[in-house]
């Protein structure tokens, strides 16, 4: 997989860009953060997180929607249950995906950080696939951004732990560590 430094895009991913983003206040990136999300909660292949994040979600399309239908939310990708790879705003632009949080003391994370979505739930294993493709874009996101460390990897549930669950007990740390230091999948 590659990233192409000087546009902040994955060549191998989908592009579907979102107005959910802008410029990183100091071009910093030195943290990613792994989430998830499903559109209805817990129904896949829907298309509705795309929607989401191009601010297209119909409030009407299911009673959840009408709550979040007007979030102007997005994340740098998604990874959806059969590998599939979109990208919404390109790396070197800062993603609406963390809200308020904090890591290492340092408040607002979108300002340095990547955010990829997992199609899933905190409970529901994910797929093999879906670690396969995390496991290569985020070797490839550690070549162009050397400072995403081992150590500067997290879940949503790190960085907000009072908001937020994801990636949830149902994500593999270990094994998504070991496809890091391995370099396979």
């Amino acid at each position: 997989m590659h990233i192409d430094p000087s546009t902040g895009w994955c060549l191998e991913a989908r592009r579907c860009p979102s107005p959910n983003c802008n410029e990183r206040p100091d071009g910093e990136v030195s943290l990613l953060v792994i989430h998830n999300i499903s559109l209805p909660p817990g129904q896949f292949g829907t298309g509705e997180v795309e929607n989401l994040f191009l601010n297209r979600l119909d409030p009407a399309g299911h009673p959840y929607f009408a709550d979040i239908a007007e979030l102007r939310v997005s994340a740098h990708f998604l990874i959806e249950r059969d590998g599939t790879l979109t990208q919404f705003v390109p790396c070197n632009q800062r993603a609406w995906h963390a809200g308020v949080s904090c890591f290492a003391g340092r408040a607002q994370c979108n300002d340095f950080s990547i955010g990829i979505e997992l199609e899933g739930t905190d409970h529901l294993p994910y797929s093999e696939a879906q670690y396969r493709v995390l496991g290569a874009l985020s070797r490839a996101l550690q070549c162009v951004y050397p400072a995403i460390t081992l150590e500067r990897i997290c879940g949503h549930s790190d960085i907000a732990p009072t908001r937020k669950t994801d990636p949830g007990p149902a994500f593999d740390w270990g094994r998504y560590r070991r496809l890091l230091q391995e370099g396979v999948a």
